[in-house]
């Protein structure tokens, strides 16, 4: 971590608040507008390495956490995990055995960047479509979705598919968001089942 983490003022805070990474405060930022989780939920986190996100879903719920990612997750009290590509069907089939009804899939993931700016926003659209593939596999009719995507030029297509799935879509960009970034979240409630 060079010298563009030390001046990095929410970095900074959520190494000393114990968090694994400034994305925390997205999560906790978006819930605090949006209501989106509520504490009888079961919840999926996709891409959820480190696991910022897993700290804080354990303190909105009191339902099951389940974290999925490519790469491991260091352990977390009261956080189950699975290490590997969510749109394996096999571990779709473990999600879903290990959780039962799943109310909320959240993914804050994107891809490794390249540096070419259409190619990384295409990859992070497919990823994105990816993630709702999964969630409609998993959710109950009712449940929510947050995703994190990239505006540019293919973005209106993925919200445009979420809004097939879910009653209520909105996008928002987090104060914690470093500026400049063209990072969006969508928020999707009420999926059509």
């Amino acid at each position: 971590m060079g010298s563009q983490w030390s001046r990095d003022k929410v970095y900074l805070r959520a190494k000393h608040e114990g968090f694994r990474s400034r994305a925390s405060y997205k999560l906790i930022e978006i819930q605090e507008k949006f209501a989106v989780i509520r504490r009888d939920d079961n919840i999926i986190d996709l891409g959820a390495a480190p696991g910022s996100w897993l700290q804080v879903l354990r303190t909105l719920t009191d339902g099951r956490v389940l974290g999925i990612d490519l790469n491991p997750i260091a352990a977390l009290e009261g956080i189950e995990t699975l290490e590997g590509d969510l749109t394996d069907p096999e571990i779709q089939r473990q999600a879903h055995e290990l959780l039962g009804t799943v109310s909320i899939v959240v993914c804050d993931a994107a891809p490794k960047l390249s540096g070419h700016k259409s190619y990384d926003q295409a990859r992070a659209i497919a990823l994105g479509e990816e993630a709702l593939l999964f969630a409609c596999h998993v959710l109950k009719p009712g449940g929510n979705f947050i995703i994190k995507s990239f505006q540019g030029e293919d973005f209106p297509e993925l919200l445009s598919l979420i809004r097939e799935h879910f009653f209520a879509v909105k996008t928002y960009n987090t104060k914690a968001t470093r500026k400049g970034s063209t990072e969006i979240y969508i928020i999707a409630k009420n999926f059509k089942g």
